[in-house]
């Protein structure tokens, strides 16, 4: 029997492994901080074996409410990832299963390998109208990938709007790229009319990946550094935050008339939007217009809702170092915060999968739905 997560996301430390019911295991935290949460290893020589898997600082993790009511993932083949019996206690999350075969991946959400990124975006660009641009080296060296559909309009043309779309500032929230990848696979279909509408109107600015560094060494929320991308808005900078930072200076050059930032909750198990609120900037013109998107998202998927989410945040005290408000606040646009559970949906639960890659995908094919609705209000 041997536990490893010596790849590609991978993230767990091995205390003992010498009997199947005794498998104790830590969560490695991120480099240059205190977060941890994201784990992903294999465990191998263990078919048919009752494992009982400790990892023994879940109770330290950074975000303690997502271990309620909480299953982690397991795959055979690394394409279908299917929910595994977890419980929490004492400080620590155990995962009991039985596998049927001789190896198996475990993981806190199906992930999302760079090869996987690099397949997608390859893809991407057998499509007409799409263009590859490389913004820049991550901390690590990794290209910063910024795909851009369609072309600016010419002088003698109505000006198009200018649509980005970021996802993974939070490395561990994998569910941000599977859905962005839903989206795409949408956006770049041919025969889709509401796509075909939306690339005649608008072009789209689509980063699939912000923290590529921070997604290949297993990390939960931070870049190579231990930036949290998403408090570096305000004044990010090329030591710390060279991913933000050519985003930004991206931004600058092409105008921006919507924007979602893609991501992940813990603790929540649904599917809501949070917006701009408190930003000196916000109006009630872009209040009414994040309530007629979410209703739009709403009709077109019912795995998201608006009940629940996090709380607003009074007029003055917004924290302009995260991308919605200072993307609002920078450019008077519809800007938002989609956020996805690790979990399962309480409203539509599938208990097998929970919330999954495939969920995550027809989200995203949902969110042109709703663009489709307000695009005659973008700024």
């Amino acid at each position: 029997m041997k536990i490893t997560s010596a790849f590609d996301g991978g993230n767990i430390d091995v205390l003992a492994a010498d009997s199947p019911d005794d498998i104790r295991l830590n969560i490695r935290v991120d480099n240059g901080s205190k977060h941890f949460q994201w784990f992903f290893f294999r465990a191998s020589g263990v078919g048919n074996q009752a494992l009982r898997m400790r990892l023994q600082n879940a109770g330290a993790a950074s975000f303690t409410d997502g271990w309620k009511n909480y299953a982690a993932v397991a795959s055979y083949d690394r394409k279908h990832w299917f929910r595994v019996p977890t419980s929490y206690a004492d400080g620590e999350l155990t995962i009991e299963h039985t596998p049927a075969a001789d190896a198996v991946y475990y993981a806190y959400f199906a992930p999302y390998s760079q090869e996987r990124h690099a397949d997608v975006v390859a893809q991407s660009l057998t499509a007409d109208g799409v263009r590859l641009e490389v913004l820049g080296s991550s901390l690590d060296g990794r290209d910063l990938d910024l795909l851009v559909i369609g072309e600016p309009a010419k002088d003698n043309q109505a000006p198009k709007k200018s649509c980005w779309i970021i996802a993974r500032q939070h490395p561990g929230e994998t569910m941000a790229e599977w859905l962005v990848e839903g989206l795409l696979e949408r956006l770049l279909d041919p025969e889709d009319p509401i796509a075909r509408r939306l690339r005649e109107i608008a072009v789209f600015y689509v980063m699939p990946c912000m923290n590529p560094d921070g997604a290949f060494r297993g990390h939960l929320r931070v870049n190579a550094t231990g930036a949290n991308l998403n408090r570096e808005w305000l004044e990010p900078t090329a030591k710390r935050s060279p991913e933000v930072l050519l985003v930004r200076q991206r931004m600058a050059e092409t105008g921006v008339d919507f924007f979602l930032d893609v991501h992940g909750d813990e603790g929540l198990p649904y599917n809501f939007i949070a917006g701009p609120d408190g930003i000196p900037a916000l109006t009630p013109e872009l209040v009414a217009l994040q309530e007629d998107f979410e209703a739009a998202l709403r009709r077109a998927s019912p795995d998201f809702q608006s009940e629940h989410g996090y709380p607003a945040a009074a007029p003055g005290e917004a924290n302009m170092t995260m991308a919605t408000n200072y993307i609002a606040q920078a450019h008077g646009c519809l800007s938002m915060t989609l956020e996805q559970p690790f979990k399962d949906t309480a409203d539509t639960p599938l208990p097998e999968v929970g919330w999954s890659p495939a969920r995550c995908q027809k989200l995203g094919a949902a969110i042109l739905d709703a663009l489709y609705v307000v695009r005659d209000s973008l700024r």
